[in-house]
């Protein structure tokens, strides 16, 4: 009896133990197991994901620069299609493919990380044309299915560096940010780019139950976990559409940069990197063999945002910093006269100069900008006794001129900016040797040559910095997040920065001496009537070809309302070319007008890139 005992309960252990094994196993895969999991429910349900609809970009106006157009992708999960009755030849015909192509698409899907469990972007940016045309005859190929995305669209076709473009998250993006996953959408420069977490809302999510036939049957329990995608939130730029165009207009065909800025604000009107292109490029299914193609251009580089990533050197207008920090340091007085004599005397007619009276005040120097002048006010400086050591002396020196965002970035919301560069004792230390340079070894420096290099934006921003006599807010791009001008991430654009010198009288001399540039210096021949302004010519010493034509301004004299710096590479004199630019964008700007239709069509028609003149409708943009 105890035997038999013995072995009915060791019968019932067994099944016992048995029962115990199944009930583990059967938790472990389908409570612990993620994979099985996502496999038995992709049986079942499709999770599709809910793109939020980008924000829109405005400009300063309220005019539409950035919207969005419908686009769709066609998804793939590798392990729903039948490797036996899947229709291959129907397939590749239905989207318009070849077997080839499909065969190696199909290929990266499965190699994708997690596949074949995990779904992937088989055909990416369907237009709503071709969506409709499949969307009918999909249910015949599972594994198949189509998610909606939107693209970018730019009616007016400008500001392209500035906006920026959206393109694909890889894997590093991925995991640096788990809100991503590969093949989703995210800002690569410009605006996109510095205001991505702004512009792409957030992701929703939508389940849904399909048949065996890969159709779709409804929302699972009517939405009930179903999440909302967030729209982005619209951006309201400070750009001026008609300016930011006309501005481009006149910079066609030559190679350089035009920043315009409203000083008492900060804000940017128009920035322009010349030659640019039209946005609409680098959008859809052609974006890539368009990057390639603008890749392409050696020559103007359309890609290069010259705005804000190139240095160069600011020549004659670096003399109105040269002026400030001498009458700083008070090595200078508007009365103080040198002699030219073509060249500076010490160095033996180095900096070369140009034909002009001799010898002149500091007003008649601006006017005439005379290199001679600034060489001997530079020596002063860096000579001065009450430092008493030159290292001393030119570190003072390039801390005033750093204060004016000269060799620092500006701190704007444009992406990739660089800073220039004003040259460190160390550099120098290096180049000449520790205790062996002084100021004649560096003379160049007063007049804004040598190693000294400035982006068209600090260009623009100096010049308001000037026109504020001795303030300016940070240069930026943004005033409104849904139409909050005192969003928390604007707050920074609102506080005012103050350079080393911040005498109003210093400044008040500077001023007097760029309203003679234009009465009877260097711009005589660019006034704009009914409107007094300031101006400084610059020829840029260019040691790869001929010099780049410089040029800055603000207007009107009192309560300026508009600053431009503008560069044009290899065009020579800053009153031939940048200054008629500069010009026209001014009053364009203040008077909503032209009165010099004459000079309008010479800058308009000039083609400084190509060596045949091109027809203006045939110009490169």
């Amino acid at each position: 009896m105890n035997q038999l005992g013995d072995r009915k309960y060791l019968i019932i252990g067994v099944f016992a133990l048995v029962g115990l094994m199944f009930i583990a196993r059967l938790f472990y895969i389908q409570v612990i197991d993620d994979s099985y999991k996502l496999d038995a429910n992709n049986q079942a349900f499709r999770y599709n994901t809910e793109y939020p609809v980008r924000g829109y970009i405005y400009d300063r106006n309220n005019k539409l620069l950035v919207y969005n157009e419908a686009a769709y992708d066609l998804v793939v999960l590798p392990k729903n299609i039948s490797k036996t009755d899947f229709d291959t030849a129907g397939f590749c015909e239905l989207i318009g493919i070849t077997k080839e192509v499909f065969m190696k698409k199909m290929k990266k899907a499965v190699q994708a990380p997690n596949s074949p469990r995990k779904e992937s972007i088989f055909e990416k940016q369907l237009s709503p044309e071709d969506y409709a045309s499949i969307q009918e005859h999909l249910y015949l190929y599972r594994g198949f299915s189509v998610q909606s995305r939107t693209l970018r669209k730019y009616p007016y076709k400008i500001a392209a560096h500035t906006l920026g473009y959206i393109g694909e998250a890889d894997k590093g993006v991925t995991e640096k940010d788990p809100y991503y996953k590969e093949g989703d959408y995210l800002g690569i420069s410009g605006i996109e780019k510095t205001y991505e977490k702004v512009l792409r809302g957030k992701k929703g999510l939508r389940i849904m139950m399909v048949d065996v036939h890969n159709r779709e049957k409804g929302s699972y329990m009517n939405g009930l976990y179903d999440t909302m995608a967030i729209p982005g939130k619209p951006l309201t730029t400070t750009i001026d559409a008609e300016l930011q165009q006309y501005a481009e207009q006149l910079m066609q065909n030559k190679i350089g940069s035009v920043v315009a800025i409203d000083p008492s604000t900060g804000e940017i009107l128009a920035i322009v990197t010349s030659p640019t292109y039209d946005p609409n490029l680098l959008v859809g299914r052609a974006r890539n063999k368009n990057f390639a193609m603008l890749s392409l251009d050696s020559i103007g580089k359309p890609l290069f945002n010259r705005s804000t990533m190139a240095s160069y050197p600011p020549g004659s207008t670096f003399k109105l910093i040269m002026s400030l920090i001498g009458l700083h340091e008070g090595v200078l007085t508007a009365g103080t006269r040198y002699p030219c004599a073509r060249g500076y005397p010490p160095l033996g007619g180095h900096p070369k100069c140009h034909p002009h009276p001799s010898p002149l005040d500091l007003n008649a120097a601006i006017g005439a900008s005379c290199n001679s002048y600034f060489s001997y006010v530079f020596k002063s400086v860096i000579e001065d006794k009450k430092y008493h050591d030159t290292y001393k002396a030119y570190q003072n020196w390039r801390d005033i001129a750093m204060s004016f965002c000269l060799g620092v970035k500006t701190g704007s919301d444009l992406a990739n900016e660089l800073r220039g560069n004003v040259p460190s004792i160390k550099y120098y230390d290096k180049v000449f040797g520790k205790g062996v340079w002084k100021a004649s070894t560096v003379i160049s420096l007063g007049i804004g040559q040598a190693e000294m290099g400035i982006t068209p934006l600090q260009n623009a921003n100096l010049v308001s910095v000037i026109a504020n006599r001795g303030w300016y807010f940070t240069p930026h791009i943004v005033k409104a997040i849904d139409g909050n001008s005192n969003d928390t991430l604007l707050n920074r654009f609102k506080v005012k920065h103050y350079t080393n010198i911040k005498d109003t009288m210093a400044y008040n001399t500077v001023i007097r001496g760029m309203a003679k540039v234009v009465e009877s210096g260097t711009a005589a021949a660019l006034k704009i009537e009914g409107i007094p302004y300031c101006a400084k010519t610059g020829t840029a010493q260019n040691p790869h070809g001929k010099d780049h034509s410089v040029f800055v301004c603000f207007a009107p004299i009192n309560n300026p309302k508009i600053a431009v710096g503008i560069l044009i590479e290899n065009a020579g004199f800053g009153a031939t070319w940048a200054g008629p630019i500069a010009r026209l964008m001014m009053e364009k700007y203040l008077k909503g007008k032209i009165t010099r239709p004459d000079l309008e069509k010479r800058m308009l028609e000039a083609d400084l890139i190509h060596k045949d003149k091109l027809p203006a409708d045939a110009a490169h943009h």
